[in-house]
């Protein structure tokens, strides 16, 4: 079996921008040969159109996803030239009516369930690219489209510049006085110590700078970041409005629930208020427990945002005996690595390899991946922060499973992308205990991308799957990054090899829950301002959110906080009014979890049921049919607040 290869680079990427060009103009001539054909069935035309997509999406992954990882101006160039054309390309295509009425046809015939599910998704798909507009509506429909494809982009580069252009420079040592040694070597500059806005730096300062004065500093850059995004937060959300109303919808909130699993941004808002209502009480005990511990430590002022970090941290190695940078040693980043491998391998079967293949950076690795039967698809690594990195981790897909035009089957290939702590000459990458759970949410992703065994790839890996559902593999993974059972296969000293102590692994589990309810209430923040945000127009953006956090936030940030300038999971990413979808799927994630743990985490017949009904299934029916056909019952959200250990 081969698999393509990851050769892009600035040098040869005019050469794949022509190949994507290239293949925008063939598939339109294709679709033209298509609607000849008569009579129309599900194999030789439904087919054909998934996989021009799949094509052109094999060339443009590559170019986003260097862009994401590897950004230079030469990058941002092609991806934003390619940008407007694509948008155009799709919303043409989403609004061709022999398309949709050959599609309504299509409909009618007896189909199994995978592709029954292939054409309801791209008949809703169709209707709401405007499909049923007259023509001068749905000229304006495409023109909206573009703008916005080039305004989100536009957020996620000034967010990238931004966080790239700060550095604060301290020389004072006292500044830098007992922060760990590791975090110190990771600042070290000629004459003092570097702190930027990238995570790791930004997160070692927060956690452990002693400098109140220095902290502020930095978070006020941090919350401050790309005031040029007001303009086109605004610009944004006039434009995603016009597009609901074009569409026949009140807002864009409505609009974006077509295709989740929530009936209404109403039922979305109460379930969000509902949480927030049970979790409120404990998040504001957990803040009195906080500011009480720093006032014994001779801290007399309220505590503020800049401060929450710092204090946590204190209070955690004061009260559960957790101190991340004791724990940091025993999670380098390759042995971690090859422990969540060895995981999957006792829980699913899995085999890892690793393969020698073109990456686009020296610390980046790619596996092979097998089950007992089959070759699974391969999956590429990329874990440390670096310049022109995107902040934050995600998953991406290149390859879909799916069966070609020979009738051969196409293995899956996936990119997990992180932020951890980049190795020096003197210390290898060491990762915090929440870049563990950030490792294995990504590989839950990962895993339901590439585990996925159908054969349309409209429907394949987390395609078809709805956005409030996505998130539920990769919770429920990470759920498992603290248990002792799976800790024990890779938490060893990178120095000594001594294993992580039974009694270290108990607290380390003990503090998962700790100031949960504040962690709960902060989720919430933010789901609900994304779905208010687009449930009305014109809209205060900085008023809605000062609303929310006035019913949700037990500790307000301060008033040059403009957090919205930097949420690109809703102004450059696909989380738009779908941000509180983690919460949702947190639901179905916790009571999958609870399955595996009440009947040992090795279960082989609930493991063979989870990979077979959830992650072999992909998005080819209903999330809901899928969790049902695994749990073979409904859902209970009681799970969650369990799991999260927050008492009512």
């Amino acid at each position: 079996m081969s698999f393509a290869q990851f050769t892009l680079t600035d040098e040869n990427i005019d050469l794949q921008k022509e190949l994507v060009l290239k293949t925008l103009q063939e598939n339109k001539k294709r679709i033209e040969e298509l609607l000849k054909i008569e009579p129309k069935t599900y194999d030789n035309f439904v087919r054909p159109l998934q996989l021009m997509e799949e094509r052109l999406g094999f060339y443009f992954s590559p170019i986003a996803h260097l862009n994401y990882v590897k950004n230079s101006p030469k990058t941002q160039e092609v991806y934003n030239a390619l940008l407007p054309q694509l948008s155009s390309y799709h919303t043409e295509l989403g609004q061709n009516v022999q398309i949709y009425e050959a599609l309504k046809v299509i409909a009618q015939e007896p189909l199994e369930q995978e592709r029954r599910k292939v054409v309801r998704d791209m008949l809703l798909e169709f209707e709401l690219s405007g499909v049923g507009l007259d023509p001068k509506s749905k000229e304006r429909l495409k023109a909206i489209n573009v703008e916005l494809s080039e305004l989100t982009s536009a957020f996620a580069q000034n967010l990238l510049k931004a966080t790239d252009a700060y550095e604060m420079i301290i020389t004072d040592p006292k500044e830098v006085e007992g922060m760990p040694q590791s975090e110190l070597e990771a600042a070290k500059v000629e004459g003092g110590w570097r702190f930027t806005l990238k995570q790791p730096s930004y997160i070692a300062y927060m956690t452990y700078g002693p400098s109140r004065k220095r902290r502020e500093e930095l978070y006020k850059a941090y919350v401050t970041r790309a005031p040029e995004n007001e303009e086109l937060i605004d610009k944004i959300l006039s434009l995603r409005h016009e597009k609901a109303n074009l569409l026949g919808f009140r807002n864009y909130a409505q609009l974006s629930l077509e295709t989740k699993m929530a009936q209404s941004p109403e039922a979305v808002v109460e379930f969000l208020q509902d949480l927030a209502k049970r979790s409120k009480k404990q998040a504001q005990a957990e803040l009195e427990e906080l500011q009480e511990f720093a006032k014994k430590q001779g801290f007399e002022q309220k505590l503020q945002a800049y401060d929450l970090a710092y204090w946590s941290e204190r209070l955690k190695i004061a009260k559960l005996d957790v101190d991340d940078e004791r724990y940091r040693p025993y999670f380098e980043k390759e042995a971690t690595l090859e422990g969540l491998f060895t995981f999957l391998h006792k829980l699913f079967k899995l085999e890892f390899h690793k393969v020698d293949t073109p990456v686009w950076h020296e610390s980046v690795s790619c596996y092979e991946i097998s089950l007992p039967h089959r070759l699974v698809g391969r999956l590429y690594v990329d874990l440390e922060a670096r310049e022109g990195k995107r902040g934050g981790a995600w998953m991406d897909e290149w390859v879909s499973h799916h069966m070609d035009e020979k009738g051969e089957i196409v293995r899956p290939i996936a990119y997990i992308v992180a932020n951890f702590a980049p190795s020096t000459k003197e210390t290898p990458s060491l990762l915090r205990p929440d870049d563990v759970v950030t490792l294995f949410h990504e590989m839950g992703h990962a895993l339901h991308h590439l585990l996925s065994e159908v054969k349309e790839p409209a429907v394949s890996g987390i395609a078809g799957v709805e956005w409030d559902a996505v998130e539920f593999p990769s919770q429920f993974l990470e759920n498992f990054a603290y248990e002792e059972e799976v800790l024990k296969l890779f938490a060893r000293h990178y120095q000594t090899g001594q294993p992580l102590s039974k009694e270290m692994i108990a607290k380390l589990k003990n503090s998962k829950n700790f100031l949960s309810a504040m962690a709960m209430v902060r989720q919430l923040e933010f789901g609900l301002f994304d779905m208010l945000v687009h449930m009305d127009y014109p809209v205060d953006v900085q008023e809605v959110l000062d609303l929310v956090r006035e019913e949700v936030s037990v500790l307000k940030p301060p008033p040059y906080n403009k957090f919205q300038w930097s949420f690109g999971h809703i102004f450059a990413g696909g989380y738009a009014a779908g941000y509180y979808s983690y919460k949702w799927a947190e639901v179905l994630s916790a009571d999958a979890f609870f399955m595996f743990v009440d009947n040992g985490i090795y279960n082989d017949e609930i493991a063979e049921s989870y990979l077979q009904e959830i992650l072999c299934k992909g998005g080819s029916r209903e999330a809901m049919e899928s969790f049902k056909a695994f749990a073979k019952r409904e859902p209970s959200s009681d799970a969650l607040l369990k799991l999260c250990g927050i008492d009512e």
